[in-house]
Parts: C-alpha cells; sequence; structure tokens
C-alpha cells in the first residue's frame, strides 16, 4: 500500500465523510489484524497518548487521518469530539 495515494485530512473533517456499509478488506484474516491493530492503538492512546496513523476509505476515496484514538466500540473508533470512524473502513493503523 502507497501512503502517497491517500489523501491526509484533519480528524476534525472525519464527520464529513460518508461511510459505505460494506467492509473494505475482504478477507476474514485481514480484518482480524485489523482489530488486533485498533485495539493495541486504544491501549496506546489511552496509556501514552500516542498519536496513529490511521488509512481509511469513505465513498470518495482512501484517506489518512493522524491522531490519538479515545474509545473503540464494537463497530467504530471514536476520535477527539466523539467524531467516529468505522472499523469496517479501515485499511491499516500504523502505530
Amino acid at each position: 500500500m502507497d501512503s502517497n495515494e491517500f489523501q491526509l485530512v484533519e480528524k476534525e473533517q472525519v464527520h464529513t465523510f460518508h461511510f459505505p456499509q460494506e467492509d473494505i478488506l475482504t478477507s476474514e484474516s485481514a480484518q482480524k489484524e485489523r482489530r488486533a491493530s485498533v485495539d493495541r492503538a486504544i491501549t496506546l492512546g489511552n496509556l501514552e497518548h500516542q498519536k496513529v496513523r490511521i488509512y481509511f476509505a469513505d465513498d470518495q476515496g482512501k484517506k489518512r487521518v493522524d491522531t490519538t484514538i479515545w474509545a473503540v466500540t464494537d463497530s467504530a473508533i471514536v476520535l477527539k469530539q466523539n467524531t467516529v470512524l468505522p472499523i469496517h473502513r479501515i485499511l491499516k493503523l500504523e502505530i
């Protein structure tokens, strides 16, 4: 995955994006790996306030946001100001 193909966005913009219902990752192993990365990122965010680079896609294309994850639900991650990003639209996290 080439990070140059991702548009860098601010976390304040995420709430304006429209996210399709289908999972961006098609393989079950990739989905499990993503969930493990999300769980690791929330731990680091809570303990060390460490920023995470999140690669995701909305209905307009691939995007990237650099931010701290504040909370995780079964279906989404929560950023500052209660901004919600659906887990099924996340391609990759870099911690």
